[in-house]
């Protein structure tokens, strides 16, 4: 690959610390840096884009955000590039609540392209549901809710177009993560770092993992790549 020139990072347990949404400030200042080097910071999230956003905007990172796991890139208080149907998250939804207890909707900031669910009931048998009902949809698991999204849309996808609009390249990009809605993004990019507390099948698809957890870990995986794939750095 050639040097990385974007990263694209996750919010939830990567910039985030002690589960609570609370911004790790060692992590924010370390992508603040990056961006005064004149590198991209985009943020790729299952949350919403609109989060995402405003999070860039008083970091002081790329006004560019991908949320909704891929199905929403926001470039603009108002501009929002929709690149999925919620209607179809709804019917997943509708027949997961009618095969299961204890399905319900999570409290978060208003979804445009999916449905987000609270962790009350078995991912698995619920994906296994969606397929018999023949639901073009999937049910991941990004370790803050369930979300259901249409098929081929993910992180991975959404930052694809995202790079294009930006004229940036997916091989010069480095993304870092810490849960499964984080593997098609570590698929698309050239470099890829998960984070100490990540699943055993997170680790396996990224090319690095660092010893530091949520926040930290961000601060680590920023230096790794620094110092391993930045010529200015070696």
């Amino acid at each position: 690959m050639n040097g990385v020139k974007t990263f694209a990072i996750d919010i939830d347990g990567t910039l985030t610390e002690d589960g609570c949404g609370r911004v790790h400030l060692d992590g924010l200042g370390a992508m603040r840096c990056l961006e005064d080097m004149g590198l991209r910071v985009i943020y790729v999230t299952g949350r919403s884009s609109v989060e995402a956003f405003v999070l860039a905007v008083f970091g002081g990172t790329t006004h560019l955000s991908v949320g909704e796991n891929g199905g929403v890139i926001t470039t603009a208080p108002n501009n929002h590039i929709l690149l999925a149907r919620k209607e179809n998250c709804l019917k997943g939804y509708e027949v997961l609540r009618h095969n299961f207890e204890r399905v319900q909707m999570k409290p978060v900031f208003n979804r445009l392209t999916e449905v987000v669910l609270a962790r009350t009931f078995d991912l698995r048998e619920g994906a296994k549901v969606l397929v018999e009902n023949g639901l073009d949809l999937t049910l991941s698991d990004s370790k803050y809710a369930y979300h259901i999204n249409e098929k081929g849309v993910d992180k991975g996808s959404g930052l694809l177009k995202a790079l294009k609009m930006l004229n940036l390249n997916s091989q010069e990009t480095a993304a870092i993560g810490d849960s499964e809605t984080d593997i098609p993004l570590f698929e698309v990019c050239g470099c890829s770092v998960a984070l100490s507390h990540s699943d055993d099948s997170v680790k396996a698809k990224a090319k690095h993992v660092v010893r530091g957890r949520a926040g930290k870990g961000l601060v680590d995986a920023i230096n790794l790549v620094m110092l391993n794939h930045m010529e200015a750095f070696r």
